[in-house]
This record gives structure tokens, C-alpha cells and sequence, in this order.
């Protein structure tokens, strides 16, 4: 059985745990080279590198300097770029500091931006780039301030790269996860709020990482050619 990936190469940023770990073990298991970033979490990244195949590559979103390195396991060439790796730090307004701004903005915004600047000159055609966001871009929440803005500025990043890169047979687009059951939920929702939440999706529970690395691995087959620039909000029908 010919797998749909096969041949084709993929680097997927926020690797090692959560939704990007999902995603990894989806696209190899679709037959595609996969190399993934991670932060921290070296025994993650390990594990998983050795249950897939995939290469884990270190990296600090917060520090622009380290986006060169990410790209060097692909410079021979990508099909695939996925933006997955952000964070949430949820605070007030009126806690803000200009170094929390900062931080936010520059992991979940300012360097995938540049990771698509990066990946241009190395995705061959047709390709794909998908960038993760959230579903609070459109249900925003208090505390929330910084995430919601860092996120809507890579939805807009993705219509504009879908615009810019369509001409080469480039599909951009975003997926934005509902609730989903991730450790980054966990630590920013009570468990009575996120049994609330499953009670108003559509289908009565949580997201799972697999719900949301299915839409992702879709974005990237040839079956999703026409779609680009898009949002795909991958929510169980929180959001109707």
C-alpha cells in the first residue's frame, strides 16, 4: 500500500507533546520524513523520535536566533510546514508587562512568520503550510489578551502567505483547535469550566490531539488542493 506521504518531506514546530505530537505521529504513520522542534522536554522528544522515526530538533521560540537551525535538517528541500508551537500565558490587562508581550507575541506570532519566510525558498511545489490557532480568536476570554492577539495575527499572516504563495501551488491555511484535552488546557481551565465546555460542544466531549492532527494531516494531501487561506475551526461544534 502506497501511504499518501510518501516522499514527502514535513517539519513540525511544538513537537514533543500535545496537539504537534499527534501530529507527528500522524504524518510519519502517512508516510512522510517528519522533523520536529522542542523546547524542553528532552525525554518527550526522545521517545517519540524513536517511536516514529522523526528527527527532534531543539529550539527557543522566544529567541529568533535559533530559527536557522530548525531548517537545517530540510534544506534539501520541504513540503510541509506546520506552525503549531505557542504558548498561553493567561493575565489581565492591567497585569500586562511590555516583557510578557513580548514573549507572547514572539513565540506564537513573530516566529512563525519567519519560519514561513524561512521555509519559501525550500517548499517545493505543490505545498503546504497549515498554522494552528485557537478557537478564542472568535470566543475570546478575560486573561486572554495577548494569546487571542498573538493568534489572530497568524490567521492573518495565513491569508496573506495564502495570497502571496498561491501562484506556486502553495496552500496556506489554519486550523483552530476548540477544547481540546491537552496539558496547555489543563493548566489554564478549572475542571468544572472544561466539563462545562464539553457540555456545549455538539459532540458532548473534548477534542482530542488525534481530532485535531486528522484536520491537519488532511490540509496537507493532494484531496485539499483547493483549499487555502482558510480557517478551519476544528471545534466538535463548540463554535456553530
Amino acid at each position: 500500500m502506497t501511504l499518501i506521504l510518501t516522499g514527502k518531506t514535513a517539519l513540525v514546530t511544538g513537537g514533543s507533546r500535545g496537539i504537534g505530537r499527534a501530529v507527528v505521529r500522524r504524518l510519519t504513520r502517512d508516510g512522510a520524513r517528519v522533523v520536529f522542534t522542542y523546547h524542553s522536554a528532552d525525554q518527550a522528544a526522545a521517545d517519540l523520535a524513536a517511536e516514529t522515526g522523526a528527527e527532534a530538533v531543539r529550539c527557543d521560540q522566544a529567541d529568533l536566533s535559533t530559527l536557522p537551525d530548525i531548517f537545517t535538517p530540510v534544506k534539501d528541500g520541504l513540503d510541509i510546514l506546520i506552525n503549531n508551537a505557542g504558548v498561553n500565558d493567561p493575565s489581565p490587562i492591567d497585569s500586562l508587562t511590555p516583557a510578557a508581550f513580548d514573549r507572547v507575541m514572539t513565540i506564537n506570532a513573530k516566529f512563525p512568520l519567519f519560519a514561513i519566510q524561512a521555509a519559501i525558498p525550500l517548499l517545493r511545489s505543490p505545498g503546504r503550510i497549515v498554522n494552528i490557532s485557537t478557537l478564542n480568536t472568535a470566543i475570546p476570554g478575560p486573561g486572554l489578551s495577548l494569546y487571542c492577539a498573538s493568534k489572530a495575527a497568524l490567521e492573518q499572516f495565513t491569508a496573506v502567505a495564502a495570497r502571496e504563495l498561491g501562484p506556486r501551488s502553495i496552500t496556506v491555511n489554519t486550523v483552530s483547535p476548540g477544547a481540546t484535552d491537552t496539558d496547555l488546557l489543563h493548566t489554564t481551565n478549572s475542571p468544572e469550566s472544561l466539563a462545562q465546555t464539553a457540555g456545549l460542544t455538539a459532540l458532548g466531549r473534548l477534542g482530542t490531539p488525534d481530532d485535531i492532527a486528522a484536520v491537519v494531516a488532511f490540509l496537507t494531501t493532494p484531496d485539499a488542493a483547493w483549499l487555502t487561506g482558510q480557517n478551519i475551526r476544528a471545534t466538535g461544534g463548540l463554535l456553530v
